[in-house]
């Protein structure tokens, strides 16, 4: 009997079975030998999540405070957040856990802490003297609606007043409150009949701390001496009072009422204001009163050595100025000026020379918070200009609609932006340094530059120096000045696809080393620009128009074009693409009298000036096509070596030359796959009539992915149309997972639903085929059905002749397929080192060709980094394919898969990245359950994978984004950046980078009293407050008023550890510096102590010798 050897039979059966169905396991296996060449460096503990620096204005503004001395300055928010800034550079970003509205911000001047009044009636004691302030103590107000807080410079004890009309007594240090209370039946007449209201202003007069002035809404305000407990003056008005002032020698205070007066009161008259102005009051004849005028909501009162006081108010203008935009009034003396705002004023401060109440104020600059600005006003300078503003507070200033980060540029980039921006800048700012000075900047350890680009709703796009956890403008491009604005909504094409911002940029594609630059607009537009540092003038501007069709099944395009399965080499460019021309196309309608070949936006036909920068190379335009718009864009490529550009949406793919200004490509989806389409696809219904499009609101960035291709819930049907906010709209609310089900909800028809769109574009160096012994030139495109397919380019030779001959493009099939669209492609060597795309290095292209030819030629040869195609390894590289759903490696020429993770079964992944971290590379995913992973490559090992915030709205999708060394960001307001970091090693070194706010500075000497006011009184009145609010004087406060919190600031990095020798250990190291730190203090008192002693003797004894031999009647 013949024996089998089983062994030979499987060997025999594995040769038959074909390539396409081998196992898994082999294939594994067959990685398991090649991984042994690929050493992967990365491993878990090289990762670590934790925000660094959150940058931008403060989204919805609600309180400003500044400290004087420190040169501090805060702003509290709507939504709970701290964001204290220093000088330009130094900033911090904080946030009360329960997310109530800030009302009022209160620094000890020069204490290195501050105290925040919310709108859930809580105060809370922040500790500015860490890197990362922390809550030290709250309290929270249990019977009482807090509306109003003073705390004196120099003094431990804060007033707070309430809804009800009354004053309690916090001590700040211990922040517990006073059994002394100010009830408001005790400081108003008896003989008042009504309640005078909430509590608007609290302070104490600058010459007699003894003596607190209250102001209540209704227009009564109270003079209560604090020893005596009852009320000295009381001075009623009929008009509702917004706020009040003192003048600094506290003879007088003003007040601004609803009605657009001021009323300015001395303190002993009571019985009548001793002066009343209506700044924007129309003065009437007969002596008659002003006509009303809207309230002045804040109004500050300052004095001068030199001259006149300054009234600074906000509000009061009169009723019929209808349109006209906030205002701040300066009064000095006999001037007034207006200065109009661009956003409505929130809350304003004047800065002065001196912290202390009671002296010449000398006021040098005015800080105005608006609701989307903040504003400074020299007021020492003629006109009152502003100061130049060194914080990055416009990344708002028209919305975000995407933004794209680069670590890791080439050096040359940062200072050449900045040049070309430098000439951008606005003059007739105050020639003075900005006044918020404080803090010190904290240790530059990351080296390298970082670039983050953000393109906006107008068109705009800005280049940002994001370097050492800083941000700076250093450019801003505009897009829209290519194009004819439309004067007024009658005038404007009834060929605009969207209603709102038709130029808004929805995909950025830059080329950090050649400077190339390539957007692509909401209104189906492509404009690619270089770079130069040179002006031009350009008389036409190179345009192309490009007719993407969706067709099925034979149904005939328009004017019976048929589109070619390929290009000839012949003709070098699609016959069916219209020709390049300088001027809009005229045939606006077909023969049924559908609009046809018009684009959506009209180019100017008069000649552009370009400033150095940015220069227009080519505008691309997608036409009407039979009375359909076209469709928005959804990826787009460029690439410097190729001279090309290619861009997908859901119609198809189009391939432009921007050298010779062709097109070379223009197919639609399905016509990529030639006669292999795997996807049985339903006729083109015929549509006749425009569909009504969402705009800004219909960005897609994917379509339909079949039920039955993919069973998890969040990715059945998903048209994900991520919106763009056409205004600081706030933002919308995501509940119980409707956003997963809300993806295919914005759809405009059936029809599109069942298209599959262009979802990533890569240009790479590379294997297109099996039997390729070397990598050519090629682009791989993914789509939204997870199907990755490969176009061959066979590029003419440099110099003259690549302007010459034509680009052949040939599509090559499908390559693989992933679950859920594809997302981000990229290429490693066999070291498993990243090999990026071709690149030619940047030159200046506008100036004169007069070189030889072979220095020109060398310029222009592409830096092409593939690997050698001398070495003789059938595996030459590996592809990494990222979709929505799973990861994939593939070998290649072999196509094998050898490498497979499925990142998620029941979200889908929003952004990925392959990026560089500590000399090795990984795959970061962010997914829209809110995790962020990372993967080794080429293994795809998980290694991170965090939750980190849910999405809650789609301007995180729309706007996050990985890049090289372990960063990240994403648009956490309409008006901020947070930068995040998922590296273990920038986390624990963010310590030493962050800046510092607290520095110690000497408090600056209090005013001279002078002899005769020493002597005779009239000067300052000082006043023991413990001795009035202690407990021993007051006894104690209600417990049920108010419930003491202590804070987790008072240990500063350990993080709730409660037990264990670490947490131990570090809070006996804490104990122990602040003994020290006590200690230290104390040294310090007594030395002060003892220097005071010394010069009282000195001056004593001087006073001595001079009054000595005087008669008394002499002195």
């Amino acid at each position: 009997m013949r024996k089998f050897n089983i062994r030979k039979v499987l060997d025999g059966l594995t040769a038959v079975s074909s390539s396409a169905s081998a196992s898994s396991a082999a294939q594994q296996q067959q990685a398991g030998n090649r991984e042994s060449e690929i050493q992967e460096t990365l491993q878990s503990e090289h990762f670590q999540l934790c925000k660094t620096v959150r940058h931008g204005f403060p989204y919805q503004p609600s309180a400003l405070a500044f400290d004087p001395v420190q040169k501090i300055l805060a702003i509290g928010t709507q939504t709970g957040a701290l964001r204290l800034f220093g000088r330009p550079g130094v900033e911090c970003y904080c946030q009360h856990d329960s997310g109530a509205a800030v009302i009022q911000l209160q620094f000890l001047i020069n204490e290195g802490a501050l105290v925040s009044a919310l709108a859930d009636d809580t105060l809370h004691l922040w500790n500015l003297r860490q890197k990362r302030p922390a809550i030290l103590h709250s309290l929270k107000f249990n019977r009482e609606r807090i509306t109003f807080c003073h705390l004196p410079f120099q003094s431990k004890w804060l007033y707070v007043g309430t809804e009800r009309g009354n004053i309690h007594i916090v001590n700040v240090e211990s922040f517990t409150l006073s059994g002394y209370v100010i009830m408001w039946n005790k400081a108003i007449e008896l003989s008042s009949k009504s309640h005078p209201g909430p509590i608007v202003h609290i302070s104490d007069n600058p010459m007699d701390e003894g003596k607190l002035l209250i102001g209540f809404e209704s227009g009564t305000v109270v003079l209560w001496d604090l020893k005596s407990k009852k009320a000295d003056y009381r001075y009623t008005h009929d008009e509702a009072i917004h706020s009040v002032a003192w003048h600094h020698e506290g003879k007088q205070f003003i007040c601004s009422h609803s009605d657009g007066t001021l009323t300015i009161w001395n303190v002993k008259s009571p019985t009548k204001p001793f002066q009343t102005i209506t700044p924007h009051g129309k003065q009437l004849k007969d002596g008659k009163k002003p006509e009303p005028c809207k309230p002045i909501l804040k109004v500050e009162y300052k004095t001068t050595r030199a001259g006149e006081p300054f009234i600074i108010l906000s509000g009061g203008l009169s009723y019929d100025t209808v349109g006209r935009r906030p205002c701040l009034t300066v009064m000095h003396g006999k001037s007034t000026a207006v200065l109009e705002m661009d956003y409505s004023i929130v809350d304003f401060l004047t800065l002065c020379e001196t912290p202390y109440p009671n002296d010449f104020q000398e006021p040098y600059a005015v800080v105005v918070l608006l609701e989307k600005d903040l504003v400074l006003i020299d007021l020492a300078q003629n006109g009152y200009p502003i100061f130049e503003n060194p914080y990055p507070l416009t990344i708002h200033e028209s919305p975000v609609t995407c933004c794209e980060y680069f670590a890791d540029c080439p050096v040359d980039l940062i200072p050449a932006l900045y040049s070309v921006g430098a000439r951008q800048k606005r003059q007739g700012y105050s020639k003075k340094e900005w006044p918020i000075s404080g803090g010190n900047w904290g240790l530059v350890t990351q080296s390298y530059p970082e670039i983050i680009i953000t393109g906006h709703a107008d068109g705009s796009i800005k280049f940002w120096d994001a370097s050492a956890i800083t941000l700076q403008v250093l450019y801003k491009l505009k897009t829209a000045k290519v194009f004819e604005k439309s004067r007024n909504k009658d005038d404007r094409p009834n060929t605009d696809i969207v209603d709102e911002d038709p130029y808004a940029i929805q995909i950025i594609s830059w080329c950090p080393e050649s400077r190339m630059l390539c957007i692509a607009g909401v209104s189906a537009h492509v404009i690619i620009y270089r770079f130069s540092k040179q002006e031009v003038t350009t008389e036409v501007v190179p345009m192309l128009e490009v007719r993407l069709l969706y067709e099925i099944n034979d149904v005939e395009s328009p004017d019976g074009e048929q589109v070619p399965p390929l290009p000839t080499p012949g003709t070098g460019s699609n016959p069916q693409s219209i020709v390049p021309q300088s001027h809009p196309s005229t045939s606006s309608s077909s023969s049924d009298g559908l609009r046809d070949n018009v684009p959506c936006l009209k180019v100017k036909n008069s000649p552009l000036k370009q400033s150095p920068g940015y220069q227009i190379e080519l505008v691309i335009q997608l036409v009407w096509v039979s009375g359909e718009p076209p469709q928005q864009i959804t990826s787009l490529a460029v690439n410097s070596a190729y001279g090309l550009v290619v861009f997908g949406n859901c119609n198809g793919i189009a391939m432009v030359d921007y050298l010779q200004k062709t097109v070379l490509l223009n197919l639609g989806t399905i016509e990529l796959y030639g006669s292999n389409d795997p996807y049985r696809r339903e006729p083109r219904s015929p549509r006749k009539t425009r569909q009504p499009s969402g705009g800004l609101c219909d960005i897609n960035e994917g379509t339909v992915v079949p039920e039955d291709r993919c069973k998890s819930p969040t990715s059945a049907k998903m048209s994900r149309k991520l919106s763009l906010p056409t205004e600081l709209k706030p933002d919308l609310d995501v509940k119980d997972n409707s956003f997963s089900r809300s993806r295919s909800s914005s759809v405009t028809s059936i029809d599109k639903e069942s298209r599959e769109a262009i979802s990533a574009l890569h240009f790479c160096e590379t294997f297109t085929r099996k039997a390729d012994t070397s990598p050519s030139p090629c682009l791989w495109v993914g789509t939204t059905l997870g199907t990755v397919l490969v176009i061959v380019l066979n590029l003419p030779p440099g110099g003259e002749q690549r302007l010459l001959q034509p680009v052949i493009v040939s599509p090559s099939g499908t390559i693989l397929r992933l679950k859920g669209a594809i997302l981000r492609m990229a290429f490693l060597d066999t070291t498993g080192s990243l090999v990026p795309p071709a690149h030619e290095p940047w030159r200046e292209h506008n100036v004169p060709e007069d070189k030889d030819e072979k220095d020109k030629l060398k310029k222009r040869r592409p830096v092409s980094v593939s690997p050698s195609s001398s070495q003789e390894i059938s595996e030459n590289q590996y592809a990494v394919i990222c979709s929505e759903k799973q990861a994939k490696v593939i070998s290649l020429p072999s196509q094998n898969c050898i490498y497979k993770q499925n990142i998620t079964e029941t979200s889908f992944v929003l952004r990925g990245d392959i990026v560089a971290l500590s000399n090795s590379i990984c795959l970061a995913c962010f997914c829209a359950n809110g995790h962020i992973m990372t993967f080794s490559l080429p293994s795809l090992r998980p290694l991170l994978d965090v939750y980190y915030l849910p999405l809650t709205n789609m301007r995180i999708a729309r706007t996050f984004c990985f890049t090289n060394n372990g960063q990240a960001l994403y648009l956490v307001s309409p008006t901020e950046i947070q930068r995040l970091t998922y590296s273990q090693e920038t986390c624990e070194n963010l310590q030493e980078m962050l800046g510092e706010l607290f520095t110690p500075v000497e408090t600056p000497e209090a005013p001279n009293r002078g002899f005769f006011k020493g002597l005779f009184g009239g000067g300052a009145q000082s006043l023991d407050r413990e001795e009035l609010f202690g407990e021993s004087a007051s006894g104690k406060a209600s417990r049920s008023l108010a419930q003491h919190i202590p804070g987790p600031g008072g240990i500063e990095g350990v993080k709730g550890a409660a037990s264990g020798v670490a947490g131990e250990l570090a809070r006996a190291r804490l104990a122990l510096d602040e003994r020290g730190q006590k200690l230290g203090e104390l040294e310090e008192k007594t030395a002060a102590m003892l220097y005071s002693a010394d010069s009282f003797s000195k001056h004593a004894h001087e006073m001595m010798l001079k009054y000595k031999d005087k008669k008394w009647y002499q002195f």
